[in-house]
């Protein structure tokens, strides 16, 4: 073990694993929300809010953790993220009523919240650099990854053991993980002192709060003139923030101007929130069409969405070398084309007289497209970014890759997807 402390492969290895778990569980919880909401005698609206509480929690406060992981050492703030990504699962997966559930759930948040940024900082500062795209490859298709397999995985608990173990599961993943970074991931500090940056992170806070909130509950309440007057107080709030980083340029901002004269970056950075978005808003409406209106079992949904993952799974290590190789460019459209086309035709055969296999090609398709899609984003965005501002370009990076999932997952899903015969 002492032997592999340090290898670039076994930090990897670490950090994709815990980066894994957060974004599973964007998705796995879809799959049990109708046994959650017939366990915990609850309404559709309400549970949807272990996932929008979630990503909310996620999506704002992902910047802040990248400038914590500066302050404290990314290794500190990771095993930090795990520990109290760990304990929320358990107090997930033991929550008496919906209320508890949500609250352990904003928990969980914020433990992914600590983590995820730290992943791609200390993959840049370990991996030399002939070799960062393919490590950032294969951290980038972890992604598509788990945000597909979810449902499936999501599916085999609930039916083999019940909604609970979709949250329990964590557990001994995540006290392996923090074993595995204490022995293998080295505390790498620039040796440099930071400052926090407080009027920015209580802007930018406010900001991300009210925009994201008013993206995932405006279906709900018909876009009245309380979701808009939110949307007017975000970006008011942001137009302040803006400004006061632009005062701060010179001292650490907590957004750094530079990374957007990088046009790789400031395009891979857009793309990431559209395709989580896309993602979610696939995986999240389909799981739920299976079971209510289909009427498959939550293992029987589980296993139909599986070739997506699958396919993914098989598709990204060759998207990552091909990416280094050819350029991810080029990998990147042919994404893109794919995953289009197998959600086109999911769209266009779902249906009253559909069944399973009706859509296990298009999500074959769509897991091609995935997996040529995730691995070269973050390669891409990553390539032109000098070390020193690795940490701010991977809050920002992963903050809108999760801004898109957090405003998709709430507003129209909920009438979308209501099931047929809620309590």
């Amino acid at each position: 073990m002492t032997k592999a402390r340090g290898n670039p492969w076994a930090v990897l290895a670490t950090l994709s694993l815990g980066f894994f778990m957060t974004l599973l569980d964007m998705t796995i919880v879809n799959i049990a929300i109708p046994d959650v909401m017939r366990s915990l005698h609850t309404g559709l609206d309400q549970v949807m809010w272990t996932v929008s509480g979630y990503a909310l929690v996620l999506a704002v406060l992902l910047v802040t953790s990248a400038r914590l992981g500066d302050l404290r050492g990314q290794r500190t703030v990771f095993a930090i993220g795990v520990a109290v990504f760990t304990l929320a699962s358990a107090a997930c997966g033991l929550a008496p009523g919906a209320g508890t559930l949500i609250a352990a759930r904003v928990v969980q948040g914020l433990g992914a919240a600590l983590l995820t940024p730290q992943t791609m900082a200390l993959i840049v500062a370990t991996f030399p650099a002939e070799r960062r795209g393919t490590a950032l490859g294969i951290w980038g298709s972890v992604a598509g990854v788990a945000t597909l397999t979810g449902p499936a995985l999501g599916g085999l608990l609930v039916s083999a053991a019940g909604w609970r173990w979709v949250f329990l599961v964590n557990v001994p993943v995540g006290v392996l993980v923090l074993a595995m970074t204490f022995l293998l991931v080295p505390d790498v500090r620039t040796g440099r002192a930071h400052r926090f940056d407080l009027p920015g992170v209580l802007l930018l806070s406010a900001a991300l709060t009210c925009v994201t909130f008013a993206l995932m509950e405006g279906g709900r309440y018909g876009w009245n003139a309380w979701i808009w007057t939110l949307l007017a107080a975000g970006a008011a709030l942001g137009a302040l923030f803006l400004r006061h980083q632009a005062g701060r340029q010179d001292r650490e901002p907590l957004v750094p101007f530079e990374l957007f004269r990088n046009r790789g970056f400031a395009l891979m950075t857009v793309l990431m929130g559209v395709i989580g978005a896309a993602l979610v808003g696939a995986v999240l409406p389909l799981g739920l069409y299976l079971q209510q209106q289909l009427g498959l079992s939550a293992v029987h949904a589980g296993l139909a969405l599986a070739p997506s993952p699958l396919v993914s799974l098989l598709v990204s290590p060759l998207a990552g070398r091909l990416s280094d190789r050819i350029g991810g460019r080029s990998v990147l459209l042919t994404g893109l084309v794919a995953f289009a086309a197998g959600l086109t035709a999911v769209a266009f055969l779902a249906g009253g007289d559909a069944h399973a296999a009706t859509f296990t090609a298009p999500l074959m398709l769509m897991g091609l497209g995935t997996g040529c899609m995730i691995a070269p984003l973050s390669t891409e965005a990553m390539r032109g970014v000098p070390p020193h501002l690795a940490g701010a370009a991977s809050g920002l990076s992963n903050s809108v890759r999760q801004l898109g999932p957090a405003a998709r997952s709430g507003s129209s899903d909920r009438s979308s997807a209501r099931p047929r015969s809620a309590p």
